[in-house]
C-alpha cells in the first residue's frame, strides 16, 4: 500500500509535528507571531510604526507558513511518484 492510500493530511502534520524540529520550531514562530498580529491589530489607535511592524509581522508568517506547506509537499511527494 502506498504512502499516500493510508495518510490524510492530519497525519502527516502529526509525523511532521513529531519528528522534524525545524517544522516544529516553524510552528511554534508562526504561533508567536500570530498572537503578535492579533495584539497589534487589536490597537484602538495604531500607530504608523505599528502599521509598518503589522506589515513585518504578517510577512514574517507567511515565509514560516510557506516553508511548512512545502515541507508538507516533501513529505509528500515520494508517494506521488508511484
Amino acid at each position: 500500500m502506498e504512502k499516500e492510500e493510508l495518510m490524510n493530511d492530519q497525519e502527516v502534520l502529526e509525523i511532521l509535528r513529531k519528528e522534524s524540529n525545524e517544522f516544529r520550531h516553524l510552528e511554534e514562530e508562526h504561533r508567536t507571531l500570530d498572537a503578535k498580529l492579533s495584539e497589534l491589530e487589536n490597537k484602538s489607535f495604531p500607530t504608523p510604526a505599528d502599521e509598518l511592524e503589522i506589515k513585518a509581522v504578517k510577512k514574517q508568517k507567511l515565509i514560516r507558513k510557506d516553508r511548512m506547506a512545502e515541507m508538507i509537499r516533501d513529505f509528500k511527494k515520494p508517494a506521488t511518484i508511484n
